[in-house]
């Protein structure tokens, strides 16, 4: 491998790693507050998130500095800086762009890995967290770990970017991903069941699914669950 792609994959590697440990850090704090007690019998089961979430940092972190690499050294990327290639009505459109595809790549390969042989190999693991805690996001097997990885370095290459929307989608993944297993919903009832939290995924659904694991596929909304009939509604062992 050349050394300055080992460097940007090291790199990367890191800023996964910290980003995981100080968001689901910062979530899990929030739940000794919110819901005191809620993780206390879970120590052992949160030891194995953290472990299997390290090494899914390392995994997410190689086609990350492979983009970091081919962005600043080969201008090999659609990702831009430069507010007036493009105009700012794109900003918005690009990153609900960026959120759908990702949305549907993650609700077909989630899919996939509940088929029963797929779910043995490698989808038990982040299952294995009964219930979900804050720092079960990133808690995969290797074999999952990739087909989340690889998404968001794909689109790089194929759809223009600015680099604060790329930003955001990162973080709209990141906090996204711990609040929904995080075991409580933060979100405000209002929103949970109004009409536009009918077509958004939060804690309360997400929830179900590792309640009953054969519904609520989707990451950001509900358009897929609700398409091919998978949506289950709204947990009811912890809404607001």
């Amino acid at each position: 491998m050349n050394q300055a792609i080992l460097v940007s994959a090291l790199a990367m590697t890191a800023i996964v790693a910290v980003r995981y440990l100080l968001v689901s850090g910062a979530f899990a704090w929030a739940t000794g507050f919110v819901r005191p007690g809620l993780y206390a019998r879970l120590r052992p089961q949160i030891r194995r998130e953290i472990g299997w979430s390290l090494l899914s940092a390392a995994i997410y972190g190689v086609p990350a500095g492979v983009v970091a690499w081919g962005w600043q050294e080969r201008g090999w990327t659609r990702i831009y800086t430069d507010l007036a290639e493009f105009p700012l009505w794109y900003l918005p459109l690009s990153l609900l762009a960026y959120l759908f595809l990702h949305d549907t790549w993650f609700y077909w390969t989630h899919r996939w890995m509940h088929r029963p042989r797929w779910f043995r190999i490698a989808h038990a693991v982040h299952h294995d967290s009964r219930p979900p805690t804050a720092w079960a996001a990133m808690s995969f097997h290797p074999v999952e770990a990739v087909t989340g990885a690889i998404v968001i370095p794909l689109l790089v290459f194929l759809i223009p970017i600015h680099v604060a929307m790329l930003a955001t989608v990162l973080a709209i993944m990141t906090i996204m991903g711990v609040t929904n297993h995080m075991g409580w919903e933060m979100f405000p009832r209002a929103l949970v069941h109004s009409r536009l939290g009918g077509w958004l995924i939060t804690a309360s659904h997400h929830q179900r699914h590792h309640e009953h694991y054969l519904c609520n596929y989707g990451l950001y909304f509900r358009f897929w669950d609700r398409l091919c009939g998978t949506d289950r509604g709204l947990s009811d062992s912890f809404a607001r």
